[in-house]
């Protein structure tokens, strides 16, 4: 499926569910579409199953969590092994979330949480055994979050 198959009905649960997912039930969203709850389950079931809703996550506060060091490290990775080297990254403990970037050589940007400098001096070991080289380390102050304005068919 592209996004030239999706409807208005998919686009504007997509961005429902991108606003805030937790507090919006099939209901709410049946409410605004004119169409049964059931439908709108049917198609979150469908999004989900075809890879276009890939997963719900928590929107976490780290620093108020306790750890304070919430940091965005950007790497280089051969182009060949980038995708590999990107999901094991994932195994390290501290790792939060890697993406992998189309251009340029700071190709891998990977964001890891930690209570102090000696947890991210270990994570970036990691990193390097495993075959990154590490260009840049950010500390995070805050994420913001949207949904995608072409999904909301709603107007």
């Amino acid at each position: 499926m592209t996004e030239t198959d999706l409807d208005d009905l998919d686009r504007t649960i997509i961005h429902a569910l991108q606003a805030e997912a937790r507090h919006t039930s099939s209901s709410d969203i049946a409410e605004k579409t004119d169409v049964s709850a059931s439908t709108v389950r049917n198609r979150i079931a469908r999004l989900e199953r075809e890879g276009i809703i890939r997963g719900y996550h928590a929107d976490v506060d780290y620093e108020r969590a306790g750890y304070q060091l919430y940091t965005l490290i950007v790497c280089t990775a051969p182009i060949p092994e980038r995708e590999q080297l990107a999901r094991r990254a994932l195994d390290i403990e501290g790792v939060v979330s890697v993406r992998e970037v189309m251009t340029g050589t700071e190709n891998v940007h990977i964001g890891v949480v930690g209570v102090d400098g000696d947890d991210l001096s270990q994570i970036g070991r990691e990193l390097n055994d495993l075959g990154f080289e590490i260009v840049d380390e950010d500390l995070i102050r805050n994420d913001f979050f949207h949904p995608y304005h072409r999904f909301d068919r709603t107007d």
